[in-house]
């Protein structure tokens, strides 16, 4: 990049302290003439400007911005400010480059809420602008003018509310890992993630090793100074971590050890950490796109409904019969579960919005049973934008909050059902197991849901979680 971005200001149409309210948020540049002449003027000592770094001449008008306020002061500043609405614009770009299609956001929705300099010479008395706030607060003793504005954006509240919305959380796996005391985990792991009470127990381990080694040393060179993000953990550290393990864990599993499994099993639980902290922020849970299946998760059902009469036909016929009520219970706590959520959704918005809560209660129609777009729906709601919509209906959080529902529900009934079919005994020691099929289930269930949103148009068949809601909404069971 040429350095006209110190006198180019990259902007939306429109843009202003209301850029976040706009319906049309196109990214376009402005040429300031008083600072390209002020730029001119001032590095005319440099034969090639262009092969001065951004560093030298940001240590100029940084020393010439910090003169008392004067016009050389103010010029100084907004060549700086230009630079950075650049540095903005790269940032947006890369974060919807790398999340955006997944998570459902563009590069303009991110911008809408740190893009907001209008350009003018003299700060505002009223509004602050992001790119002055970076400005403000940066300093050249401790990063780059390009990486503070990076690590500032991350830290834009609105912004980071808007991400979480759409289920990102950005923070390094190993800062999370940091922050996490192993006393949290049985409620994460052992209630949000279902997770059984040895699981937990492992993951605390593997927790607690990891704290002693990588937190020790990150503790470390912090009081020594050093401000560099979270690396992942050297071959070495995580040698010392799996023989750390090897201590605390049976023969039998400390063969399997190795600083590969290690760094796999690290990865594994700061992925659960991370979906549990995007949901209590208010977030939507990230799914994996897999094939729903009801033949899966089957083998431990078999094996809860499976007698001791010790006749195979009627053991073939008890499990049967059971499994075909399972599939009836799938359906029918799905069914009470779409209708719980959704009720609770329109009550929460018609305490806030009438207008709101009718929209939400449309636009799912419009979504799941006439599979429209999302622009196309916003154009039926008078919504003015796709981003609207999208922050309207939540159909992540929707979907993540129906398959909790539904989980619950479900784990309830099978458990009532299967008394009739196995043993207190049998259903005591596979409780846990239950619950781990049941929640594959629901989850395959759920992910069929999103692999359908994320790609309607090219779905043949509604989604079982669709047929449902729709069948509620088509009878108006939903109100």
């Amino acid at each position: 990049m040429s350095k006209l971005k110190y006198w180019t200001l990259v902007i939306l149409d429109g843009t202003g302290v209301d850029a976040k309210r706009l319906v049309a948020r196109h990214r376009t540049t402005k040429e300031l003439e008083n600072a390209k002449s002020f730029f001119a003027a001032t590095f005319a000592d440099f034969p090639n400007i262009n092969e001065v770094s951004d560093t030298a001449i940001q240590q100029r008008l940084l020393e010439l911005s910090r003169h008392p306020e004067s016009q050389q002061s103010l010029l100084a500043q907004r060549c700086l400010l230009c630079f950075i609405s650049w540095q903005i614009q790269q940032a947006c770009s890369n974060l919807a480059r790398q999340f955006g299609d997944f998570h459902g956001f563009t590069e303009g929705d991110l911008l809408a809420y740190v893009l907001d300099d209008d350009g003018s010479l003299q700060p505002s008395t009223s509004y602050q602008s992001f790119a002055r706030e970076i400005l403000q607060t940066f300093d050249p003793e401790k990063s780059l003018l390009s990486s503070w504005t990076s690590r500032k954006l991350k830290q834009h509240d609105e912004l980071e509310t808007f991400l979480l919305e759409c289920g990102l959380y950005l923070v390094r796996d190993w800062a999370i890992l940091n922050d996490t005391q192993p006393k949290q985990l049985p409620k994460i792991l052992g209630e949000f993630h279902y997770l059984t009470p040895k699981e937990v127990e492992q993951a605390q381990k593997l927790l607690a090793v990891y704290h002693k080694i990588y937190r020790a040393e990150r503790w470390q060179k912090l009081a020594e100074g050093s401000r560099v993000k979270c690396q992942p953990p050297t071959n070495q550290q995580l040698q010392q971590m799996a023989q750390l393990l090897e201590s605390k864990l049976t023969p039998k599993a400390v063969s399997r050890l190795s600083p590969e499994n290690v760094l796999r099993q690290l990865q594994n639980l700061a992925a659960k950490l991370r979906q549990y902290r995007i949901h209590v922020r208010g977030g939507f849970l990230p799914t994996e796109s897999l094939d729903l299946n009801f033949q899966e998760n089957y083998s431990l059902l078999e094996k809860v409904a499976a007698p001791d009469s010790g006749n195979i036909l009627d053991d073939i016929d008890e499990e049967e019969k059971f499994l075909k009520l399972y599939k009836q219970q799938i359906l029918t706590c799905l069914d009470s579960a779409l209708n719980e959520v959704t009720k609770s959704r329109i009550n929460k918005l018609k305490k806030k919005d009438l207008t709101q809560a009718n929209r939400f209660l449309l636009g799912l129609q419009l979504f799941h049973c006439q599979r429209l777009s999302m622009s196309a729906i916003a154009q039926q709601l008078g919504l003015g934008a796709q981003y609207k919509v999208t922050r309207l209906l939540k159909l992540k959080e929707f979907r993540a909050d129906v398959q909790h529902k539904t989980l619950e529900k479900l784990k309830q009934a099978v458990i009532q059902l299967a008394q009739e079919y196995s043993t207190p005994e049998r259903l005591a020691n596979l409780d846990q197991q239950i619950t781990a099929a049941l929640n594959a289930e629901i989850t395959n269930l759920i992910n069929q849901a999103e692999i359908e949103a994320v790609s309607m148009h090219h779905q043949p068949q509604m989604s079982n979680f669709s047929q449902r809601l729709c069948q509620q909404l088509d009878n108006n069971l939903i109100q």
